[in-house]
């Protein structure tokens, strides 16, 4: 490759299988930049339940309203998705007692840490992540939010003022709306040079392959 891959990551900041493919899409790239792949990563929004009350809900009655499971379901879900998660290193630590939030406020943020650098937006990303999934945090808190900035490198009174404002409102929402136009309805999607769908959370190998394959088509 004489150029960086270009990827859309396509994700919800409480979608534990997002953590998951973004963990197996990370540890792919490693492995292909011996082979001269590399990939630059733009996070994009899509809130699963849009809808969701400032209070958030409960994960076990959010889960078993929406897909039917039983709590039992639920919790050995839960644990497979610790394990897998954990095999990439994340430490998701999700209970009975864990909360689904809304994260309509999160998505503003990552557009600002966006237009501010990737690398900070990607920072912002595994910020958020571990905000909600090993600390239990609001992500609808704009004093959590702005802490998760802070640790993002962002500067914490603009994140403020960001949040206050609402600012980037329109743009994730007409962004929000451009991705499901194209189709997608379930995250994590991974979009590579705007063509090429990769879907769920996919482990290493698995990315690897995909990668290979688009690159080499690419050059």
């Amino acid at each position: 490759m004489t150029r960086p891959l270009k990827i859309d990551f396509v994700s919800d900041v409480v979608c534990p299988w997002c953590v998951v493919g973004l963990g197996g899409l990370e540890t792919a790239l490693e492995t292909l930049k011996a082979e001269g792949v590399t990939a630059d990563i733009a996070f994009q929004p899509f809130e699963l339940n849009p809808q969701m009350a400032p209070e958030g809900e409960n994960i076990v009655e959010h889960i078993g309203r929406k897909y039917g499971s039983t709590p039992e379901q639920s919790a050995a879900n839960r644990e497979m998705i610790r394990e897998r998660a954990g095999s990439v290193g994340f430490d998701m630590r999700m209970s009975d007692d864990s909360r689904i939030w809304n994260t309509f406020d999160a998505h503003r943020l990552l557009h600002w840490a966006g237009e501010a650098s990737p690398e900070r937006q990607k920072a912002l990303k595994q910020a958020l992540f571990a905000t909600h999934f090993t600390d239990g945090n609001n992500l609808s808190d704009a004093g959590v939010l702005t802490r998760a900035a802070e640790a993002a490198g962002l500067d914490r009174a603009e994140a403020a003022e960001v949040l206050a404002s609402g600012r980037y409102a329109e743009a994730v929402r007409t962004t929000q709306d451009l991705w499901r136009a194209r189709g997608i309805n379930s995250v994590p999607a991974v979009i590579v040079e705007g063509k090429y769908l990769i879907s769920g959370g996919q482990p290493a190998a698995a990315f690897e392959d995909a990668l290979r394959k688009i690159a080499a088509e690419a050059a």
